[in-house]
Parts: C-alpha cells; sequence; structure tokens
C-alpha cells in the first residue's frame, strides 16, 4: 500500500527540477502586459501562451524557467514582470521487480526517489535483500542503495532521482547473522562483505547495561557438516575476528548474585 514516504503534490520543487510534459506552470505577469494563464507543457515539450504562442520548456531547471519565459515573451514585450511557479506535477512510472514485497508497476510524483518507490511497493519482501536494492536505466545500474545505510545511520547519499521507465530491482537475501541476548537490539542481520563481528555487535546497538562483557559464545555452521561453539572475551581482537553466514552470537547476562558480601535485612 502506498506510504507516507510518497511525495504529495504541494512539496515545494527543488530548484534543479527539470520541466517535462504534464507538468502544469502557473504564469503570471503584470505591466505592459497582463498574463495569468496556466499551462501544461505538451508531449512536445511545449506551452502555448496567449498573444505570445509556442514556447520550448522541456528540459529547463526550475530556477531557470522564469528568466527563460520572461526572455521569450519580451520578444513581443517591453516593460513586465513576469513569474513562473509550479502548478500540477507530471507522474511517471516504474517498475520494481524482483524479491519485493509488492512488485509491479507504480505511477509516482516526478518528484519521487529511489527510497520513495521502495518504500511505496512495501519493502523488500521476507527473502529479499535489504542490502542490494539497483536502481536501472536503460539496461545499466545508476545507484546501488543499501538500506542499512539509510536505517541506520540516516545515509542517503545512495539514493537518486527516478526518471520514466525506471526499473528497481530487489535482489536475494544474502548471508545472514544472529545476535542475541543482552544487547540492545537483538535480531537477524544481513551482512555484506567481510563484516567483523564489533560491527555487527554495532548493528545490534551495542551491548545492554546487563551485558556481561567477557563472556560470548558464537555458535558456527562448520562447512554444512557441524555446529561448533566458541566461548569468546569479547575484546578489541575478539571485535575483529570476521563473522561468518549462519552464525549466532549470544551475549551472557550478569548473573543475579552478589560475590563477596554481606547483607542485612530486617
Amino acid at each position: 500500500a502506498p506510504s507516507t514516504f510518497a511525495p504529495v503534490q504541494n512539496v515545494p520543487v527543488t530548484p534543479d527540477y527539470v520541466i517535462g510534459p504534464g507538468d502544469e506552470l502557473l504564469i503570471r505577469a503584470w505591466g505592459q502586459i497582463d498574463i495569468d494563464y496556466r499551462a501544461t507543457v505538451d508531449r512536445n515539450g511545449m506551452i502555448n501562451l496567449p498573444r505570445v504562442g509556442s514556447i520550448a520548456v522541456a528540459g529547463i531547471a526550475y530556477k531557470d524557467i522564469t528568466r527563460f519565459v520572461k526572455t521569450a515573451v519580451s520578444r513581443n514585450f517591453r516593460n513586465f514582470d513576469l513569474l513562473v511557479t509550479m502548478g500540477q506535477l507530471r507522474s511517471i512510472q516504474g517498475f520494481v521487480v524482483g524479491y519485493a514485497k509488492s512488485p509491479g508497476a507504480y505511477s509516482v510524483s516526478s518528484l519521487s526517489t529511489l527510497v520513495n518507490a521502495v518504500f511505496a511497493a512495501g519493502g523488500p519482501s521476507s527473502a529479499g535483500s535489504m542490502r542490494n536494492i539497483q536502481l536501472k536505466r536503460d539496461g545499466k545500474v545508476v545507484t546501488d542503495l543499501d538500506l542499512y545505510d539509510l536505517l541506520l545511520a540516516g545515509d542517503t547519499s545512495r539514493d537518486a532521482k527516478l526518471l520514466p521507465g525506471d526499473v528497481i530491482y530487489i535482489a536475494p537475501i544474502g548471508p545472514l547473522a544472529a545476535v542475541t541476548g543482552s544487547v540492545n537490539n537483538p535480531a537477524i542481520f544481513e551482512l555484506k562483505g567481510s563484516t567483523t563481528l564489533g560491527t555487527l555487535m554495532g548493528y545490534a546497538g551495542g551491548l545492554a547495561t546487563t551485558a556481561q562483557t567477557k563472556q560470548v559464545t558464537v555458535e558456527r555452521i562448520d562447512q554444512r557438516q557441524g555446529r561448533i561453539v566458541a566461548l569468546l572475551d569479547f575484546n578489541a581482537a575478539t571485535a575483529a575476528r570476521p563473522v561468518h553466514d549462519g552464525d549466532l552470537v549470544s551475549v551472557l547476562a550478569i548473573l543475579p548474585k552478589f560475590d563477596n558480601a554481606v547483607t542485612l535485612r530486617g
């Protein structure tokens, strides 16, 4: 279902927004010429102004559209001021394929980005990767999005604006490792590339207050033949150990007892 991440029509238009067919321009002029006109860009990229004629505006950035239209109108009129703003924005159609929760064709606002489309499609399915989401355009990969950067660090540097006909491909899920016990966010995490135990603990939000840092167990599948368990002291050397697919990391809690203590009651 559509989410609140989908841009609405009345959001401010960014200065680098490119005018295209289907966009509506609100043109107002005063002085020697009085214009209050709504012009929709046709499929040829043109708008038609009364008493002025046709003006090709497709491909012009929003920050330059007022100056561009004013220059075109000034060929016939003098001593006037002109302002161009955006009305209804065009919609574009893209495709979300692969291991998405709701794959298919989606019509989204022309201000939408890769992240908007991924959330509109419900995100990756239970078998889809959160760390390998590709935006493909004309058969080439434009960007590769890692949702962990967005969800855990708030980094949107890999996000990109959508164009008509873009394809968003969500790859199958990659290697997994789980963290349980006395951590702030116990969960199953997807691994990407070489991941250390310290990085995995960072995904889990770090150790909880009740964690026993000297006791960490790592349960590992040994070459798909059996399971091995290692009891480790969590220190700098242990944090640099690589994590493998299928690992289960358990952080033990401090035992609820007092050592070398005398208790007075009553």
